[in-house]
């Protein structure tokens, strides 16, 4: 996940309220994850709205889901979490440079 394309992407699922509440609300379950009940429970959301935002961050690439019997185990990718920080905050404080024409 480390191209714009991908980054805007995920920052884009992210820059819906409801998904953003909804992801928080994973990175807090940490790896044990929720199950869509739970997440709705916690939100007090819909269960077809609430999937709705959840298939978003899952083509997002920023959450996971496992089927355990009947449930369907919700998880926070955290590696993707990370590579979006890592690129957010790759060149912090580097400078910018005015190119020749910037400066005229």
């Amino acid at each position: 996940m480390e191209t714009n394309e991908s980054v805007a992407t995920a920052l884009a699922a992210l820059g819906h309220a409801t998904r953003l509440s909804v992801f928080r609300l994973l990175v807090r379950a940490g790896d044990e994850g929720l199950n869509v009940g739970d997440i709705g429970h916690h939100l007090d959301m819909a269960p077809s709205t609430l999937a709705h935002h959840l298939k978003a961050l899952v083509d997002a690439g920023l959450v996971r889901q496992e089927r355990q019997g009947r449930q369907i185990v919700n998880r926070v990718k955290y590696d993707a979490m990370h590579q979006i920080v890592s690129f957010l905050t790759s060149e912090c404080c580097v400078g910018v440079k005015l190119s020749r024409e910037d400066a005229a």
